[in-house]
């Protein structure tokens, strides 16, 4: 079975595509040794990153050698992270973004027949104007961002119980396995920005229903779920 092509593209000038080679990693920086040379973008490092495909996880974007990191829709990606269509790739804090398509995503996306695009769009219990959308973005956050700091405290108050092992152990390992639990739970939001400057946030159960949204909005935008 042949491997589905993919390719990126910068937002900022969407003529400017970068195809993908499953067969060959892309490297990406301002040396001119790279696949994509990005020489005259600020914020880019010599070897910045590399976009590369695992028959395991399919596409992946790996920071390289990079001195102001590689951004994966506003998180710093500090190995690899799996790619979905229509994600961002920020090279550095504020350099260029790259979007990355997949091919079976562009055709997905592909409309079959002309159809009207809507003039409203749900967000929860609020109805936006579409022409009032400027961009649509998923946050991922820690459901609970204080819990090491809790987690911290709880264990240096166990020491009073130190000599007391019955319970300062079984206190211990409660709280350690507290943090690990809670630690891991995050929240995900579907943040719109309208032209007028005010944002709209929604929250989601899980991350893949976020960016299922996220997707439908820009291609309302756009006509494509990746816009500029």
């Amino acid at each position: 079975m042949s491997t589905p092509a993919a390719r990126l593209v910068l937002a900022a000038d969407r003529r400017k595509v970068a195809p993908l080679d499953p067969a060959e990693p892309l490297t990406i920086g301002r040396a001119s040794s790279n696949s994509l040379c990005l020489a005259n973008q600020e914020g880019v490092s010599e070897h910045h990153a590399v976009v590369r495909f695992s028959r395991s996880q399919g596409w992946l974007v790996c920071n390289w050698q990079s001195s102001d990191g590689t951004y994966l829709e506003g998180r710093q990606v500090h190995q690899c992270k799996r790619l979905e269509h229509g994600d961002e790739i920020r090279l550095g804090r504020s350099g260029p973004v790259l979007v990355f398509e997949s091919a079976a995503g562009v055709e997905a996306a592909a409309p079959t027949a002309p159809a009207a695009a809507p003039r409203n769009i749900s967000v929860g219990e609020q109805q936006v104007a579409v022409a009032d959308i400027r961009s649509a973005a998923v946050q991922s956050l820690p459901l609970h961002p204080h819990i090491f700091s809790w987690w911290l405290l709880l264990c240096l108050g166990g020491l009073l119980l130190l000599p007391f092992p019955l319970v300062f152990w079984p206190l211990q390992a409660g709280a350690l396995a507290g943090w690990i639990l809670l630690g891991s739970r995050k929240q995900h939001a579907l943040v719109l920005v309208l032209r007028d400057g005010r944002a709209i946030r929604h929250g989601f159960a899980n991350r893949r229903t976020a960016l299922a949204h996220r997707n439908g909005i820009r291609q309302a935008i756009g006509q494509d779920p990746t816009p500029a």
